[in-house]
């Protein structure tokens, strides 16, 4: 009896799980844009703060970290702002603030990332399950048919499409979210390289 129930849902087909996707593909594309548009600009943000970290370090003049700190377009700026402000009222834990902000920014920086990479790994799975259903209808439809081989395979060739889909879905979510890691992974180096930097001038600050 429960058989019998769950294949009269399933006969349903793989029509609705098509949908599915197709909505999620739209959902994925906005990340990508969205991420794409806002990570580049961090990054360029982020290297243009690097080369002017390089010139303190030929120049050997940390004080342009001042300057740096200024610039509250970028994660480095934002993140010197407050160490700085600490550091020039005595505070000692300049680095732990730093770590702490660093943690801040990564979870602005991954924003959304974590859909990428759900659909990514499940498109496929949802694909999967589309075929399967579209599978058990075909053969329902056989067996309503007086056995024609014809409509079984017009139905089985159907359901293999939800699974192109699914992977037509997973692939550019999967490349998508490695290539916004590495950008991440990039801002936060950069910002890593200037938290060193502000350590540096904070005891030399405190040399004098």
């Amino acid at each position: 009896m429960l058989t019998q129930k769950l294949l009269a849902v399933t006969t349903g087909g793989s029509e609705w799980i098509l949908y599915v996707l197709i909505i999620l593909s739209v959902c994925s594309v906005a990340v990508i844009i969205e991420r794409f548009f806002a990570l580049r600009g961090i990054l360029n943000t982020s290297q243009k703060v690097g080369e002017r970290a390089k010139e303190a370090l030929k120049a050997n003049d940390l004080s342009i970290l001042d300057d740096l700190s200024r610039n509250h377009d970028a994660v480095e700026g934002r993140m010197l702002a407050h160490a700085i402000r600490h550091i020039s009222k005595g505070g000692k834990s300049s680095e732990e603030i730093m770590n702490g902000y660093m943690l801040m920014e990564k979870q602005g920086l991954e924003k959304n990332l974590g859909f990428l990479a759900t659909l990514g790994a499940n498109a496929p799975f949802i694909g999967l399950l589309g075929t399967v259903l579209g599978i058990v209808r075909a053969f329902a439809d056989l067996a309503g048919s007086q056995g024609n081989p014809s409509v079984v395979m017009a139905g089985i060739s159907e359901a293999l499409v939800a699974t192109a889909v699914g992977l037509f879905v997973a692939i550019p979510a999967v490349v998508a979210y490695n290539y916004f890691q590495k950008q991440v992974k990039l801002i936060l180096s950069s910002a890593e390289s200037i938290k060193q930097l502000c350590l540096a001038y904070a005891r030399e600050k405190g040399a004098r």
